[in-house]
């Protein structure tokens, strides 16, 4: 259904970095050490010279990628399901990548997916396996995914 997953988010100077990092754990269903999967670490300089640090883990098995949508798919809301069924247009990308965003203080905080447009979030980028590699496929895919897991 998917090929990749990519999960990333931005950790400023005033934020808990801790307590961030054990939220984006959380999101998935198996041990990353485990499973031998690192998060990558990256630092970028944001407005007025701040260092901002950026996190990243890239799922490219199978297994993982099935299990962290099948996880995440339970965690979630009819509702939330709905909102994305209806949102598919504006949320996949030409290069059939789909993207949702996690709202940081509502998962770190509260443990709640909580989806949002605004930035304070973690990125979820979603590539679907789509054959033929088209928009319509491709569409219909996700339609799939989230049709069957609101049932």
């Amino acid at each position: 259904m998917v090929t990749t997953v990519r999960l990333s988010f931005f950790c400023k100077p005033e934020e808990d970095r801790e307590s961030l990092m054990k939220a984006f754990k959380s999101l998935f269903p198996f041990n990353l050490e485990d499973e031998k999967l690192q998060i990558k670490r990256t630092t970028a300089e944001g407005f007025s010279d701040r260092i901002i640090e950026v996190y990243e883990l890239l799922l490219q098995k199978d297994r993982h990628c099935n299990a962290f949508l099948n996880s995440l798919l339970e965690r979630m809301t009819k509702e939330q399901k709905e909102q994305l069924l209806n949102q598919i247009e504006s949320r996949l990308h030409d290069n059939l990548h789909f993207y949702l965003r996690l709202d940081k203080d509502a998962l770190s905080n509260l443990n709640l997916l909580w989806l949002t447009d605004g930035g304070n979030c973690f990125h979820l980028e979603l590539v679907v396996a789509a054959f033929p590699k088209n928009r319509e496929v491709a569409k219909q895919i996700i339609r799939n995914i989230l049709t069957e897991s609101i049932k």
